[in-house]
């Protein structure tokens, strides 16, 4: 059947080094969860630190940036930084998933 015990062996091999890898990702999403990015806009007017999971951990306002007469441009400024962690998050996970998958010539967007 399916040429003997030769591809039974090959299909054993395979599960093993896909649950190392799964095994692998898993260590990693982990530790990305712990990292943290910081985006800044207005020449750093507002800034915000995320972490892996794109939860803002930190949101720091400079006072000259609070404007009664002009709000939009605070809420301009909060958008952009917010937007530019979420960047963040998504290169730096990229490049984690990169480095793990590299080797394996998988096709993008597999895991």
């Amino acid at each position: 059947m399916f040429g003997g015990m030769g591809n039974m062996g090959n299909m054993a091999g395979m599960m093993k080094k896909v649950q190392k890898m799964q095994n692998e990702m898993k260590k990693m999403q982990d530790e990305l969860k712990r990292k943290t990015v910081e985006a800044t806009s207005g020449g750093g007017a507002v800034k915000i630190v995320m972490d892996g999971e794109k939860q803002v951990q930190q949101l720091i306002i400079d006072p000259s940036a609070v404007d009664p007469e002009d709000v939009e441009m605070l809420q301009d400024l909060l958008m952009a930084a917010f937007n530019e962690s979420t960047k963040k998050v998504d290169n730096m996970m990229a490049a984690e998933m990169q480095k793990l998958t590299g080797g394996l010539g998988l096709p993008p967007g597999l895991f």
